[in-house]
């Protein structure tokens, strides 16, 4: 059986919200799952999970939150070689390029990314929750 980590940082609520639907996915696939806040999760996990889900709002001037979720990826980035990802995030202004700058990261890294990233505008809707669920599904 897979095993995949979930991990989130929100402010608002509404990456949160992706995050379990995400975890919700993840579950209807029949995998393993843990879900994690930013601050809660290190490197030193990576090795644990078959994938890992990252969650992170748009902040700032379209950029990833600094104060926990930025330093705990920037530790995960060396473990992302090989390994099955997908990305999720809220935003409330711009056009998602955090996202897409995110998203090249993770392959200039060399992550294996399982299916396009999922982003909703605010709190996420009927399709966007379906969009998470998928998410979650495409890492099992």
């Amino acid at each position: 059986m897979s095993k995949i980590a979930v991990v989130y940082w929100s402010g608002t609520g509404n990456t949160e919200k992706m995050a379990d639907q995400v975890v919700a996915g993840v579950k209807s696939g029949g995998a393993e799952v843990d879900c994690f806040r930013a601050s809660e999760f290190s490197a030193d996990l990576m090795d644990n999970y078959d994938a890992v889900a990252f969650g992170c709002p748009s902040m700032g001037a379209e950029e990833l939150e600094e104060e926990e979720f930025a330093p705990m990826f920037e530790q995960c980035e060396k473990k992302l070689k090989g390994k099955k990802i997908a990305l999720f995030g809220s935003y409330g202004w711009g056009d998602g390029e955090w996202m897409r700058t995110w998203e090249d990261r993770c392959i200039e890294d060399e992550a294996v990314i399982a299916c396009e990233c999922v982003i909703c505008n605010e709190t996420p809707d009927e399709s966007g929750e379906e969009a998470c669920r998928n998410l979650g599904k495409s890492l099992v």
